[in-house]
């Protein structure tokens, strides 16, 4: 399947609002630029109606454009391949590419592929998960990732010493990414599996769950995720707003969760939560 992108020119304080607006209508992989920002759906799934609908209602408040195009999927390799650049998280993990020189001095390193797949740790939300990653003890642990985009989180969860990881999302291509970064990573007990909360049932308990995704499907499956979580085992949730942490909270206390911590970055969240 072939993506649409829709590149919006837009002041700071407004593009946030934007990105949220554009979550709301099924738009889940965003990246910022220095005139706004992009967001992308599946061509299947494009409605320009939608988007028109939402830009309209910011109309006059500030310099604000927008504009799509199809991107093939062989073309959206090709565009990460040449802008993903190594990072460093936390001054402990290196996240690169197999064509990046690898850094000297760090505790961790995981090689990416990115190819179709959210999740190369230059966004905020991956960032800040695997922060919270690296004060939580995985060793010997059951490990879920929701939404596993690349696997980035698996493969830090492994090299944190966890025992199994069970990386789940709703995307094929995903999926097979994931799969293969995995191996590149030479982490042979990560399960990669096909579909959203449904493919839990019958799951045996986690030890820690990691769900980055988005507000709308953390608040509608968190009961799901809550039921495989044993008492006072974490949960580590991102994909959201800063002032959409309170209502992540309120559904996650209906679900024995207790919030612990979060970390910001650009307006940002990932919240720790354990279990009552």
């Amino acid at each position: 399947m072939d993506f649409v992108e829709v590149r919006v020119q837009a002041p700071r304080e407004l593009a946030d609002i934007l990105v949220a607006e554009l979550a709301e209508v099924g738009y889940d992989t965003f990246e910022d630029n220095d005139e706004g920002f992009c967001a992308y759906i599946g061509e299947g799934d494009f409605n320009p109606d939608a988007v028109a609908e939402v830009m309209s209602r910011y109309e006059g408040l500030g310099e604000l454009g927008y504009e799509h195009r199809v991107i093939t999927r062989q073309n959206w390799n090709a565009e990460w391949e040449k802008n993903f650049q190594p990072l460093i998280i936390a001054e402990r993990v290196s996240v690169r590419a197999p064509f990046h020189e690898k850094p000297e001095g760090l505790d961790y390193e995981i090689v990416i592929m990115p190819r179709m797949s959210f999740g190369t740790g230059h966004h905020e939300t991956t960032a800040l998960m695997i922060e919270n990653q690296l004060d939580n003890d995985h060793q010997g642990l059951r490990v879920l990732d929701m939404g596993c985009g690349t696997g980035i989180l698996a493969i830090m969860a492994v090299h944190l010493g966890a025992r199994e990881v069970l990386a789940v999302d709703v995307e094929p291509w995903t999926v097979e990414n994931a799969a293969d970064n995995a191996a590149e990573n030479n982490c042979t007990n990560i399960e990669c599996r096909l579909g959203g909360v449904e493919v839990l049932e019958g799951e045996a308990p986690f030890d820690i769950i990691l769900a980055n995704i988005n507000r709308n499907v953390l608040l509608e499956d968190m009961h799901a995720y809550a039921a495989l979580l044993p008492k006072g085992r974490p949960i580590l949730f991102s994909g959201f707003y800063q002032e959409d942490l309170s209502k992540i909270e309120a559904e996650a206390t209906k679900h024995a969760l207790v919030y612990q911590s979060h970390r910001t970055k650009n307006n940002w969240v990932s919240a720790i939560f354990t279990k009552l």
